[in-house]
């Protein structure tokens, strides 16, 4: 993995969704990075279109990444298909959320 697309993992990892104890990358919301010479683009979804935190997050997204897009453009892009479900999370998350094949 680059050094730049670890960093941006890193700083995603950073944010949270005050609701649920895990970060948004092991919620598995994060779609698709790609790191392109003047840009950065993130595709990114959320567990449901009605989260009152939706504009907070993607904008702590941006900034955190910005923090380190060596002065590359940050765009996020909200997507909704396809749509989020359990499968995406990570298997730490899981355990965090007591989502282990036993506990749903």
């Amino acid at each position: 993995m680059s050094d730049i697309r670890e960093n941006i993992i890193n700083e995603i990892k950073k944010v949270f969704d005050p609701e649920i104890p895990v970060n948004i990358w092991d919620l598995g919301l994060i779609y698709n990075i790609e790191i392109k010479d003047t840009e950065i683009e993130i595709e990114m979804t959320f567990t449901s279109p009605t989260c009152p935190m939706m504009e907070d997050i993607l904008s702590q997204v941006k900034s955190n990444v910005e923090s380190v897009a060596d002065g590359k453009n940050v765009n996020v892009k909200l997507v909704w298909d396809p749509a989020w479900d359990l499968s995406r999370m990570s298997d730490a998350a899981r355990v965090e959320l007591d989502l282990t094949e036993q506990g749903w």
